[in-house]
């Protein structure tokens, strides 16, 4: 989905089991001000016609994202901007296309760095969450030749395995969103395969600091996602750590949907990043 006919280009890019439609209220604040605006459905998920038992690898998954990039044309230099599960993907596109990026921008997520593999932050995220019950009443399911959700071999035999997120969990994500956007999260996630044991998502030697490390990163902290264990001068020193030169934002108030949650303060960190970074 592309809107919007001038400024600077925009390519919105989703998290784990949501789709385009997420971003609707950045992609129409973006579009009044005069930027043009690509949100994207990555493969299987959001309004994208392939099932999951289809989508066979983390790069046939991201592949919306890499054509999109691909396409620019020259001198189109674009701003990345990643939600959740979402920084993977951006993060393969930057590695491919690092002349067409002004700047990515990871928002509340998984930010890789160079000297590890792209999955390195969803690995630890899940990590802590299988040992602290942060999934709540999200379901593990395996992915068959045939489809979800029968594991048997004679479906095709287990493919990799899906996440289906729970109301309970998406209400904890949206906890500060308007109700009606939980509400329309409920009806439109799917299913979502974070390719966690792909050959891509496993190199360690794929983000290069010619490529991945030449560009701009913003990461956006929201401030309500977390809770108070998380403090932006502790995501500030990681980020020294790992990514060192990246810009990190505060968003007060925004729970990890943070497109829905506080839509204006973050269209207001984007459209500051495509003014410092061309």
């Amino acid at each position: 989905m592309e809107v919007g006919g001038g400024g600077k280009h925009f390519v919105l890019v989703h998290g784990l089991c949501l789709g385009a439609w997420s971003w609707y209220k950045v992609a129409t604040a973006l579009e009044s001000a005069g930027h043009r605006v690509t949100a994207l459905d990555l493969a299987a998920s959001g309004a994208h016609p392939a099932r999951l038992h289809e989508v066979r690898s983390f790069e046939d998954y991201s592949r919306p994202l890499l054509d999109a990039v691909a396409a620019a044309p020259d001198g189109d230099r674009l701003v990345l901007v990643g939600h959740s599960h979402g920084g993977a993907s951006l993060a393969l596109a930057m590695e491919r296309f690092p002349r067409k990026v002004a700047a990515a921008v990871f928002v509340d997520a998984a930010l890789p760095w160079v000297g590890k593999h792209i999955g390195v932050g969803t690995e630890a995220f899940m990590k802590k969450a299988a040992s602290k019950g942060l999934l709540m009443d999200c379901q593990m399911v395996p992915i068959t030749g045939t489809g979800i959700g029968t594991g048997s071999e004679d479906a095709g035999g287990q493919q990799g395995t899906a996440i289906v997120m729970g109301p309970k969990f998406l209400q904890k994500c949206y906890k500060e969103s308007p109700a009606e956007d939980v509400t329309l999260a409920k009806q439109l996630v799917r299913p979502g395969n974070q390719f966690m044991d792909d050959p891509v998502m496993k190199d360690e030697a794929l983000l290069t600091a010619a490529n991945y490390g030449s560009i701009k990163k913003v990461f956006v902290v929201a401030k309500a996602a977390h809770g108070s264990s998380t403090s932006t001068e502790e995501v500030q020193r990681w980020i020294e750590a790992t990514n060192p030169g990246t810009e990190v934002q505060e968003i007060a108030g925004a729970d990890h949907a943070v497109m829905n949650s506080k839509p204006r303060e973050l269209c207001d960190v984007l459209v500051g990043v495509a003014r410092r970074y061309d």
